[in-house]
């Protein structure tokens, strides 16, 4: 039976992320997905000036109440950028609302990069985020927003080891049983993402390779194929691992054909990569 996956995010009109990266991403994994957008934006607030703002706070409830209404079951219900603090505390009531004992619960707390926080979130937002990922089975921080939601001073790396697992089992005290934290390197060349599966006590990494530079909503790009992955049944090491050459494979194209970074990665040409993978991992199972 095709899975269904309820993205609560912003949509951004210009600017590959979000919900306009979620829903292609999802849909050509094969996955039903539903949307429901926490802001409008003309773009995302990376890189431009002078971007037009829609607060959809207070239409969240009546979507929600509506879609429980039709007695809908949600496989998945995964939340990204949220447009206000008051979204935290709405968004918590969706995910009682709308979620089976069957639904997996995946929190993508985007609120930090590069050391800060976004410009957009006050200083007690982290606080409130941590408290929205103990609602959630599956949180997917990078490793600024993972220092911001334990309390601690950010790092920059290269990374030891030790200190990445460190940080994994210390998120999975906020309450989700597994975690996967990104932006992992280790000084090879190498980039990638740790997987955490607290029942288990098992740690995985996925890598490929560091490409220079930065890019707008490649955040959005690997949680989404990381949520394809895991929807069409493969364990978390091998999503992780989907997720993190999907992303690269986007970020490489992008690089190469010089396209202007405010606008997000050509993730779209590497969309049969990610049908064929999940495809093989289908047959390996039958």
């Amino acid at each position: 039976m095709q899975k269904h996956v309820a993205a609560i995010h912003d949509i951004s009109g210009m600017g590959k992320c979000s919900l306009t990266v979620a829903l292609p991403i999802l849909s050509a994994a094969g996955i039903r997905t539903s949307i429901m957008p926490t802001a409008v934006l003309s773009t995302h607030t990376g890189g431009f000036t002078g971007f037009t703002y829609r607060d959809l706070t207070d239409d969240l409830p009546a979507f929600a109440a509506h879609w429980k209404s039709l007695n809908v079951h949600f496989d998945a219900l995964y939340s990204g950028f949220l447009g206000s603090f008051a979204q935290l505390g709405i968004v918590s009531d969706i995910f009682d609302l709308l979620r089976a004992d069957d639904t997996l619960v995946m929190v993508d707390p985007v609120m930090a990069d590069n050391g800060e926080l976004y410009s957009v979130y006050t200083p007690d937002f982290p606080k409130g985020m941590a408290g929205l990922c103990g609602k959630a089975g599956l949180i997917v921080p990078n490793m600024t927003e993972a220092a911001f939601l334990l309390g601690e001073p950010y790092r920059e790396g290269p990374y030891e080891r030790a200190y990445v697992e460190r940080m994994l089992r210390a998120l999975a005290t906020l309450g989700a049983s597994r975690v996967v934290l990104t932006g992992v390197w280790f000084g090879d060349g190498q980039l990638g993402a740790a997987c955490y599966e607290k029942n288990a006590g098992a740690i995985a990494y996925a890598f490929n390779e560091k490409i220079e530079g930065y890019y707008h909503g490649t955040g959005d790009v690997f949680g989404s194929a990381l949520l394809a992955g895991l929807m069409r049944g493969l364990p978390l090491p091998s999503a992780t691992q989907l997720a993190v050459d999907f992303t690269a494979g986007s970020i490489r194209r992008t690089k190469a054909a010089g396209t202007d970074i405010r606008f997000g990665v050509d993730f779209e040409e590497e969309l049969p990569l990610l049908q064929t993978v999940l495809e093989t991992a289908k047959k390996a199972e039958n």
